[in-house]
């Protein structure tokens, strides 16, 4: 073969051709002319020299062509093998997936080089799932696979598969189920289901301390429970529970009776049911500690002057736990002077929603309210239903759990405009206005164990719409007026265990129809005027 050139041609077997003709060779970039359109780019706007390029389909065409060499069986390099069942995988997407497979593949084990590699514990389905998992990041999740995937997640290192399964278990989550639920969690290691199953049993301990799983707890589980703070149950529901508990194995749980007693808060439980019903509850009665409680509290609350003995002070002063099923009740009123209302109105925290409550008995106008023990007390106040309106003695109580109004005993005078605040489970109603509408300086103190009323030593100096608070066995009355509506500048203050008065004069204090209120053991006073 030969190869032509203009006016030179030579034959392959020569061995030294002759030299080509001499040309001159011009610099290609001589022979390139510029470009108007890029001339025009360059004018317009600076110029980039990099381009960054990133395609956000790659990384999902790119699994999905993995997932097809796989199927098709090209390029695999290993079976992975589980119930006589062999799934053909590639060695760098396993490796690339999990911690495991890292280890095994990458770091000199015997299944580095292995055709077949068996894995134990994990049925043929669960691992084909896992594998179609890995390779398209998609699975199904249902009940009836959950537990197996999430072992074989666990086993296998594929947290983001555990946690989805973890999701999904707390989906499924209820009051009949939590605790179970819980310990599923902990042989599973799975801090983030056992953490919702808890909170769940927590806020739902009412209707969980009615199941069959609260009496399997261990002593440390119930008491983990009985003394968390957030639990959602009133006092007497949790002596129920550990009474519940103990009856379902009373041969080697009774002797927990002392432990258990300790962590019902007793200062929240109303004291009818406390003396009337735990006292005298067998399982109490058998053990010293329980009964020398009672009777300590029993001295406390019957006697003011009893002081709280170290022994019982770190029960006594436990704070009331966060129940989310606080309320806040509005009760009468009157609006664009309009007729006073009977109606009474709750709000569920939990819900945050309101519902209408049994209205009042008759329409009362500046009547005092305090609630003890869910019973809502509503004290005297002015008649408006009657043709001749008249001060009233009548005491009204609403059980916020029956939804029903009774009376009660009346005071020993006739008040309205007055204020009233509770104190363990006594009522105090301080002064007021009586029948000829003049400003009382009284005090009158209400027994709600026996439903009894007596008078107390009289206020120093008569005043109307204070801001009231009692804390520490003590009722403190700041400011408010006189009946001229003139500001009354001083602090008064009444010890309950005493049963006397102190003053205190100050130019800081001026504030009328104020409410207060006691948090940590500060008293706040808001607005008013």
């Amino acid at each position: 073969m030969t190869l032509a050139c203009p006016n030179y041609t030579h034959s392959p077997l020569q061995r030294n051709p002759p030299p080509l003709p001499k040309t001159k060779i011009e610099p290609i970039s001589s022979q390139i002319k510029p470009c108007p359109v890029f001339s025009r780019m360059d004018q317009s706007k600076p110029h980039v020299d990099v381009f960054h390029y990133r395609n956000e389909e790659q990384s999902s065409y790119l699994l999905l062509q993995l997932n097809r060499l796989r199927q098709n069986r090209i390029l695999t390099d290993v079976l992975l093998c589980s119930d006589n069942t062999e799934i053909p995988c590639h060695r760098n997407i396993l490796a690339s997936s999990s911690p495991y497979f890292t280890a095994m593949f990458c770091h000199h084990f015997r299944e580095t080089n292995q055709e077949k590699v068996d894995l134990k514990g994990i049925t043929s389905s669960i691992l084909s799932d896992i594998v179609d998992y890995v390779y398209t990041g998609v699975i199904t999740i249902t009940m009836e696979i959950v537990l197996p995937l999430m072992q074989a997640s666990s086993m296998l290192q594929y947290t983001r598969l555990f946690e989805a399964c973890s999701s999904f278990l707390q989906e499924q989550l209820s009051p009949d189920n939590c605790l179970s639920m819980m310990r599923l969690a902990k042989i599973l290691h799975c801090n983030s289901l056992k953490e919702k199953a808890r909170e769940m049993a927590v806020q739902s301990f009412s209707d969980v301390s009615t199941s069959e799983d609260l009496c399997e707890l261990s002593l440390s589980e119930l008491m983990g429970y009985l003394e968390d703070d957030w639990l959602c149950a009133e006092e007497e529901q949790v002596f129920e529970t550990l009474l519940a508990w103990i009856h379902h194995d009373p041969f080697s749980r009774r002797g927990a009776i002392s432990d258990l007693f300790r962590k019902v808060r007793l200062r929240y439980i109303h004291p009818t049911y406390l003396f009337q019903f735990i006292a005298s509850d067998p399982l109490v009665q058998s053990s010293t500690l329980c009964t020398e409680v009672i009777e300590s509290v029993r001295r406390l609350m019957f006697s003011i002057t009893t002081k709280c003995g170290s022994d019982l002070k770190p029960l006594w002063v436990t704070p009331r736990r966060f129940t989310c099923r606080e309320t806040l009740v509005l009760v009468g009123g009157r609006k664009n002077n309009e007729q006073t209302s009977r109606e009474a109105l709750l709000f569920d925290e939990r819900t945050q929603r309101w519902q209408w409550l049994a209205k009042l008995p008759l329409r009362l106008y500046k009547a005092s309210y305090v609630c003890i023990h869910s019973i809502l007390y509503v004290l005297g106040g002015l008649t408006m239903n009657t043709k001749h309106r008249v001060v009233s003695t009548t005491v009204y109580t609403l059980s916020l759990k029956t939804n029903q109004w009774r009376t009660t005993e009346p005071m020993i005078q006739p008040r309205f405009a007055h204020q009233s605040v509770s104190y363990l489970h006594f009522i105090f109603v301080l002064g007021g206005l009586g029948p000829e509408k003049q400003a009382c300086d009284t005090v009158q103190r209400y027994n709600s164990m026996f439903n009894q009323w007596e008078a107390m030593v009289p206020m120093p100096t008569a005043v109307l719409n204070p801001a009231v608070a009692a804390n520490d066995q003590r009722i403190y009355m700041f400011g408010g007026e006189d009946a001229m509506q003139n500001p009354v500048r001083m602090i008064q203050v009444y010890h309950i265990g005493r049963n006397m008065w102190s003053m205190m004069e100050t130019r800081t204090v001026k504030n009328v129809s104020a409410p207060a209120a006691v948090i940590d053991d500060k008293i706040y006073i808001i607005g008013g005027r």
